[in-house]
């Protein structure tokens, strides 16, 4: 699944109806999230990347710090400040 852009507002759940009409037909497949092209991502784009990588376990794929950072805020446990599984 490639994201582009800003996930914010309404993109949020533009993203999420995507993931899950995606998440039906999977079966087996690994989901990979290509964060790439995300240039923003604000709580509840984070929430819905931790959402996703808590329930199907998706490789995250970066290409620069920026990207990397996403990465991280959706692996981080808001919680606690730990990495998630």
């Amino acid at each position: 699944m490639k994201l582009e852009g800003r996930l914010i507002g309404p993109w949020v759940a533009e993203c999420r109806q995507a993931w899950l009409a995606l998440e039906s037909s999977r079966a087996t497949k690994k989901l990979a999230l290509d964060l790439c092209g995300v240039t923003f991502v604000d709580e509840p784009g984070i929430a819905l990347l931790r959402e996703i990588c808590r329930s199907t376990g998706a490789e995250l794929l970066t290409s620069s710090p920026l990207s990397k950072h996403f990465a991280e805020q959706a692996t981080t446990c808001a919680a606690d400040g730990k990495k998630g599984d």
